[in-house]
């Protein structure tokens, strides 16, 4: 096992606890993201760049036909693949934060749609649910298990927020341990089921799941009403008959008391365990090599790796797999760098340089591992742990397009939440989609006057239908307080003037020739 140091160029802020990565033909993606995206990347999904030890950002984009995805952390993760002799693959994401801190009750299906060296596009599905639907939950796990030739989604664990009618003023956003449910998904159908078995009596979350054929292994996590760390290991064998599913629970000796672990594949059947804690205020330095046969689980203690000192003393550290052996993990810099959310990050190769070679990854893996945010509490309790789930290898790519953070806007001045106008009344804790393209963030418009300047939608009074009129014409806008103004300095209008044509002479006039007696006596009648 080896540990190099990667650099983040100008972007370690968006690597913050709580992201996933997805591993897409061996490229891997960051989504998940603390804040809100902003506009050089819009969807908040990123191409990881790693190349010769320096860690780079690329945004990627949605097609079209795509739904909208918020940037989720700490959601329950995992690859559904086509076939075994395919290369393509789909992500199931489920729950999540979003950076309002709302727990998401939602499932997504992201896949592939093309990929060059310029632009990487993905489509995202939101699936529709109905029968036990689970509550909205973080910190937990989903797998996908196989029987009969049909396949499931198996939905775990996880933490949500203290049920409305339990709620106080002093712990209003207070967290509880989710029921300990098991949730089958059908996809085809879209109806979940949920199952209480006797042996699962506690709520797990930041745990571990390994998935091989029709069995899912759980081992680890955390639960917060005793706050003790299961050393139990846990077997979910589902059985997909014509009829109704059948769930067992089987609890088995040699599991390990360790929350917030990171799980990396290292051959067809064999997982390396690396990281997490095993006690609140005491990281878990030690790792364990798990071997998966059809009906059997076996775990043993390997060498660990030689951590540097700032990995041994630091308080908290988080990470995710990368594949193929290889995990990311992360470390806070805070009190070596000025920038106060910037991370140290390590690279750790579980596999020697023999082994690293490309091979079909046959089991399904979705770790949950954890840190709690710097900036809401302490960092060793387990309230906000850290979830993720990828496989990944070193790629080179362009240098084209790599997102830097430097280059961004001030939210705080250009977003979505400033005061448009003066009689503006978009609140951020109080406001709520007043069009049927909103979301979460309220529409607005660029105003042109001078040099620009956004404006709200709803605050211009503008009905949808003129709003999208505006929105598909490539005409000029201007707010309110500006359209006066705008109309007195337009140019006036070119008024065009009729030309008159010359009116023709009737004829050569003709001249009365009067003799010199006849002109005498008619002046003489002109002045009488």
């Amino acid at each position: 096992m080896s540990l190099e140091v990667v650099s983040a160029v100008g972007n370690s802020s968006l690597l913050q606890p709580g992201f996933s990565l997805l591993n897409f033909g061996g490229h891997v993606f960051f989504f998940g993201q603390k804040g809100w995206p902003k506009r050089s990347c819009p969807t908040g999904v990123f191409l990881l760049d790693i190349n010769q030890n320096e860690l780079k950002m690329k945004p990627a984009f949605f097609s079209n036909d795509s739904c909208y995805l918020p940037p989720l952390r700490y959601p329950a993760l995992c690859m559904l693949r086509g076939n075994a002799e395919s290369d393509e693959c789909q992500y199931i994401i489920h729950g999540g934060k979003t950076p309002n801190n709302d727990l998401s009750d939602k499932i997504y299906v992201m896949s592939l749609v093309s990929k060059n060296s310029k632009k990487t596009t993905f489509q995202c599905v939101e699936k529709d649910l109905g029968g036990d639907v689970p509550e909205a939950r973080y910190g937990h796990t989903i797998n996908v298990v196989h029987s009969r030739g049909k396949s499931m989604s198996v939905i775990f664990g996880g933490r949500s927020y203290t049920p409305l009618a339990q709620r106080t003023t002093e712990k209003w956003n207070s967290v509880v341990d989710c029921l300990p449910s098991v949730f089958l998904v059908d996809f085809e159908f879209g109806c979940c089921t949920s199952y209480v078995l006797p042996e699962l009596q506690d709520g797990l979350s930041f745990h571990v799941s390994l998935a091989r054929n029709d069995t899912i292994y759980i081992l680890g996590g955390h639960s917060l009403q005793n706050n003790t760390r299961s050393p139990s290991l846990y077997k979910l064998k589902v059985d997909l008959p014509l009829g109704s599913p059948a769930v067992t629970c089987t609890i088995l000796s040699g599991g390990i008391s360790v929350s917030s672990a990171i799980v990396t594949q290292t051959g067809d059947n064999e997982f390396v365990l690396v990281g997490g804690y095993q006690s609140d205020n005491q990281k878990r330095l030690a790792c364990n090599t798990i071997v998966l046969e059809d009906n059997k689980i076996e775990i043993a203690e390997r060498v660990s790796p030689d951590w540097t000192p700032d990995i041994k003393h630091c308080r908290m550290w988080f990470g995710c797999d990368m594949g193929k052996g290889s995990v990311l993990l992360g470390i806070p810099g805070a009190t070596k760098q000025l920038i106060s959310d910037a991370n140290y990050f390590y690279i750790l190769r579980c596999k020697g340089a023999e082994e690293d070679k490309e091979e079909e990854l046959t089991a399904q893996i979705c770790s949950q591992t954890s840190t709690e945010d710097p900036g809401d509490s302490t960092p060793f309790e387990d309230s906000e742990e850290f979830c993720f789930s990828a496989e990944a290898n070193s790629f080179d790519v362009d240098d084209t397009d790599t997102y830097n953070e430097d280059d961004e806007e001030d939210e705080s001045e250009t977003g979505y939440w400033i005061t448009c106008c003066a009689s503006c009344n978009i609140d951020i804790n109080t406001w709520v989609p007043f069009y049927s393209t909103e979301l979460n963030k309220p529409a607005m418009i660029l105003c042109s006057s001078g040099a620009g300047h956004w404006v709200h939608a709803q605050c211009m009074d503008l009905s949808e239908s003129m709003l999208l009129r505006l929105s598909e014409a490539n005409v000029k806008y201007f707010c309110n307080e500006h359209v006066d103004l705008n109309k007195g300095l337009q140019t006036p209008k070119k008024v065009v003037h009729l030309k008159k044509q010359p009116m023709k002479p009737l004829g050569k006039k003709k001249t009365m020739k009067l003799s010199t007696p006849t002109k005498k006596s008619f002046l003489r009648r002109l002045f009488e």
